[in-house]
């Protein structure tokens, strides 16, 4: 009850101030933008080396205590690859559109993810419409009498999705298999993209099973499969669960209620849809700054290396309304717990036992 008591206070104050998203981008100091060329540059090459030494320790380590470390740090390469062509897919990274291409296609391809066909998804979409129900399509929630309506494998996808598990699985099915792989985007360059992306994991693939199967002279079919699982397949699911974690914590809590598109405004989206989370330095250096993530969806052009620079200048002005948590993993697992369905009427989060009792018109607790 505290906690809803202070959203409806914070709403308020929102609503009596008026705010815009202008006038929130406003307050970003102009230094924040500077996106000059080599340092973008600089930390691709960087992200590049670091995966490339990883993948090497990784085909020459034969011990699971070797290979399951370096499994999640590929994972985590990963990560740091796709965030530069987040950034550029944004133009945050570099003033040249051709270079963003360039360079934010090939940050994207060891997580198998076509540059416009995520543009179009993740830019217009998401970022047009953060938290707004009907619309935001990552993580969206569903009514208690929504879920009542689920047959039972939607029910049981559901619950693995939403649970501490659930991450990986969610993302890599329906964002990456449905939005990346069977959906084309209307956009020019998402399908030219698409099968750049399929011609690059297929030749990876066969190239990695050639190189695995016949590494002992007479080929071998198992030792190639082995290869391939062990250097692309098991990488890229350990990072669906990174990027699913991620996004999740950014826009999953239960100091963020979804709003309908009555209640919905750009301001609120950008500015309360977010949550930013300070982490270690050895993670950072992985994450490049996404976790500061409010500044990002308040102006998609700062580049990840100015974000804290940014939320700087936002706090100066609307601290009150800023988010920021150190909990990431507490806050991950309690919201996991917490935060299965949601009342679109009354704006709370519910569990899935609170959600049969607003579905049956018993009163519920709000949490």
């Amino acid at each position: 009850m505290e906690q809803t008591l202070h959203n409806d206070r914070t709403a308020s104050r929102f609503a009596e101030r008026k705010l815009t998203w202008k006038s929130i981008k406003d307050s970003i100091p102009a230094t924040a933008y500077e996106n000059p060329t080599l340092p973008g540059l600089l930390y691709f090459f960087r992200d590049v080396i670091v995966f490339a030494g990883i993948l090497v320790l990784l085909y020459f380590a034969e011990r699971w205590y070797f290979i399951i470390p370096l499994w999640f740090l590929a994972a985590l390469s990963i990560s740091s690859l796709f965030i530069i062509g987040h950034d550029a897919a944004h133009g945050a990274l570099f003033p040249s559109k051709r270079l963003s291409w360039w360079i934010g296609q090939m940050a994207m391809l060891p997580s198998l993810h076509a540059y416009h066909q995520w543009c179009y998804g993740h830019n217009r979409v998401h970022h047009g419409h953060t938290v707004k129900l009907g619309a935001d399509f990552v993580w969206h929630p569903v009514s208690p009498d929504e879920f009542r309506q689920m047959n039972l494998i939607q029910r049981m996808l559901h619950r693995l999705y939403w649970s501490p598990f659930g991450a990986g699985p969610y993302y890599l099915i329906q964002i990456w298999l449905r939005g990346m792989v069977l959906y084309t985007a209307p956009q020019k360059g998402a399908l030219r993209d698409k099968l750049f992306v399929t011609f690059f994991a297929l030749g990876v693939s066969a190239g990695l099973f050639a190189l695995g199967g016949f590494g002992q002279g007479s080929f071998d079919s198992m030792a190639g499969l082995w290869l391939w699982t062990k250097m692309f397949l098991v990488p890229f699911i350990l990072w669906n669960y990174v990027i699913g974690f991620a996004v999740y914590v950014h826009h999953i809590n239960d100091q963020i209620p979804w709003k309908d598109r009555k209640d919905w405004s750009p301001a609120y989206g950008q500015l309360f849809g977010t949550v930013n989370y300070h982490i270690p330095a050895a993670f950072n250096f992985f994450f490049h700054n996404i976790f500061i993530h409010m500044p990002h969806h308040v102006q998609v052009r700062i580049p990840f290396y100015n974000l804290k620079h940014a939320l700087e200048g936002i706090k100066s002005v609307y601290g009150d309304y800023v988010i920021e948590r150190k909990s990431l993993f507490r806050d991950y697992f309690r919201a996991t717990m917490k935060c299965k369905l949601f009342d679109p009427e009354k704006g709370h989060w519910l569990s899935y036992r609170e959600g049969r009792q607003a579905a049956l018109g018993a009163p519920v607790a709000s949490s």
